[in-house]
């Protein structure tokens, strides 16, 4: 049962899918539920594929990408586009550690953000309609940003001195939280993918750990946002690192 309520919980917190169940979730139930993230990345890779089957019936691919995208922050309410945004209004901020993090949590959005976002979703939308919508690519990309919130919490501490948003998910998810979404992982991109697919849920294991390290370098750990942030620039790397396989066709 509680395995149930986790997943259910990750599904509430990651996606905006409307489920109305009062799951009365700790702490700990959403740290150790972080074990489900990749699965809830591939309901979303999923739903995102259906959408975009029907909208490449009637319209071209590159006006079907630019509905799937947005599909995409319907699907997930821009939750880790808003942590994208924070991180990078903070850590170009060039201040020092505590007033980062005063402006990671300001709820004004600046310049970097902007540019960080415009960035982002420029690439996103272009890597994706030049592999035409490719459907493995389609419904492994939300599953490859989860695999980077996973292993992103996973590798950090909490870096507030008070509560936030992501103190639950760092404090409560480790080594074996991470072994088990990294099973998980897996198992999902070899389904979808086979041995193509194993060979890149490895690569996203370590682009997620280097982003990671990357962003908390200068604060000694993470927040919420920079989860979001990993998330975020995982799916790009996975999306940019098909794009220079395929069309340099050393993946086919």
């Amino acid at each position: 049962m509680v395995i149930l309520k986790r997943f259910v919980a990750m599904v509430q917190f990651f996606t905006s899918i409307p489920i109305p169940v009062n799951l009365n979730c700790d702490e700990k139930d959403y740290g150790k539920g972080l074990v489900f993230a990749p699965a809830v990345g591939l309901i979303i890779g999923v739903l995102l594929y259906v959408l975009c089957s029907v909208l490449k019936l009637f319209l071209p691919i590159k006006v079907a990408t630019a509905f799937v995208i947005v599909g995409y922050i319907v699907l997930t309410g821009g939750l880790h586009l808003d942590g994208l945004g924070d991180t990078f209004d903070g850590l170009f901020s060039n201040r020092p550690k505590e007033r980062i993090l005063e402006i990671m949590r300001d709820s004004r959005v600046g310049t970097n953000a902007v540019l960080a976002l415009i960035s982002v979703i420029l690439l996103n939308y272009t890597m994706l309609s030049e592999l035409e919508l490719m459907p493995k690519v389609l419904i492994l990309f939300p599953v490859a940003g989860r695999i980077g919130s996973l292993i992103g919490a996973g590798t950090s501490v909490y870096a507030r001195k008070n509560e936030g948003l992501g103190k639950s998910f760092i404090d409560y998810c480790g080594g074996k939280e991470m072994f088990i979404g990294a099973v998980i992982s897996f198992v999902i991109f070899g389904m979808v993918w086979r041995l193509k697919g194993l060979i890149m849920a490895f690569i996203l294991i370590i682009t997620a750990w280097v982003i990671t390290k990357i962003f908390t370098r200068k604060l000694g750990g993470a927040t919420g946002d920079i989860l979001g942030a990993v998330c975020e620039l995982n799916q790009t790397s996975f999306l940019l690192l098909n794009y220079i396989l395929i069309f340099g066709e050393l993946w086919m």
